[in-house]
């Protein structure tokens, strides 16, 4: 039903039966989710922030009716869009935990200096993580010929099936070739592993999320970092506010996120503001005086 509009990823639709069911619960005694009018969708909705649900959640719920409505709509079945005059909670959008370029350099190194196949693999996964800013996700479902003949350019599937192109640089691209030297040490004996740049006996045939967060919090540690920070989005983060410093355009990097809308990337240039604010306050003479008005 809701896959039907195209562009949702797997987990988004999970969540968004999910978000249905409760709200259907919620609303049977206001005739049930189907009929339900605006007032009793409101009503939901602080129910919701009763709950003590986030912001965040609570935007979800209602991006999940409004796509149910309109969906209701396209097939004739209710002619009005309750949702319309329903307001969207605010949501303060946290910034992002980020990595100063010396931090990714300690990473880097860190695994570069661990010995054996291990050390190979890890390497890659730090070096491609930051070199592309690819989902962790993105990343292990990568297939075994996305390196094969060494491109300077990375075909990704992102989220809701959308292709983008990323450049791939030299020292990600050299520690690729390394890792690939002893790639066949982890493959497992299931075929289905075989297809997966990165292998694994887990289940779905390829390293989990889970398990790249593992490696790169052990990584943290040697590398004298506090492993909280350290994570395969926050080097998502990293390549990205790192390429912003260093004057990349904001579109360009839109567009190797893969985010859909431009304003899920201005979150960056709210992080250089920040930076840039602290830096003033460390070192103007005037930094007791107020900088915020």
């Amino acid at each position: 039903m809701l896959g039907a509009e195209g562009g949702l990823a797997d987990n988004t639709l999970v969540a968004y039966a999910t978000d249905l069911d409760d709200a259907a619960r919620v609303l049977s005694a206001d005739g049930g989710l189907v009929a339900a009018a605006a007032d009793a969708l409101a009503r939901y909705l602080a129910v919701l922030e009763a709950r003590g649900l986030t912001a965040e959640t609570q935007a979800r719920r209602l991006s999940a009716l409004r796509r149910f409505f309109r969906f209701l709509a396209s097939e004739g079945r209710r002619p009005d869009q309750p949702t319309d005059r329903l307001d969207a909670p605010r949501r303060r959008r946290p910034l992002p935990k980020l990595l100063s370029e010396d931090e990714v350099d300690r990473l880097i190194a860190a695994a570069h200096a661990m010995p054996g196949p291990d050390g190979r693999r890890l390497a890659a996964i730090v070096e491609l993580l930051y070199a592309s800013g690819l989902r962790v996700t993105e990343l292990v479902t990568l297939p075994a010929a996305a390196l094969a003949r060494d491109p300077q350019v990375l075909m990704v599937r992102g989220k809701g099936g959308r292709d983008r192109l990323v450049p791939l640089g030299a020292p990600a691209r050299a520690a690729a070739r390394a890792y690939l030297e002893v790639r066949g040490s982890f493959l497992p004996p299931d075929r289905t592993a075989q297809g997966f740049l990165f292998p694994s006996r887990a289940a779905e045939g390829h390293l989990t999320r889970q398990r790249v967060g593992q490696l790169l919090k052990l990584l943290a540690l040697g590398a004298g970092l506090d492993p909280a920070r350290v994570s395969p989005h926050v080097l998502r983060h990293a390549f990205a506010s790192h390429l912003l410093s260093g004057g990349a355009d904001l579109r360009v990097v839109q567009q190797l996120l893969g985010h859909a809308d431009i304003t899920t990337t201005q979150i960056y240039t709210h992080v250089l503001d920040a930076d840039l604010r602290r830096a003033i306050e460390r070192a103007h003479p005037l930094s007791t005086a107020d900088l915020a008005g």
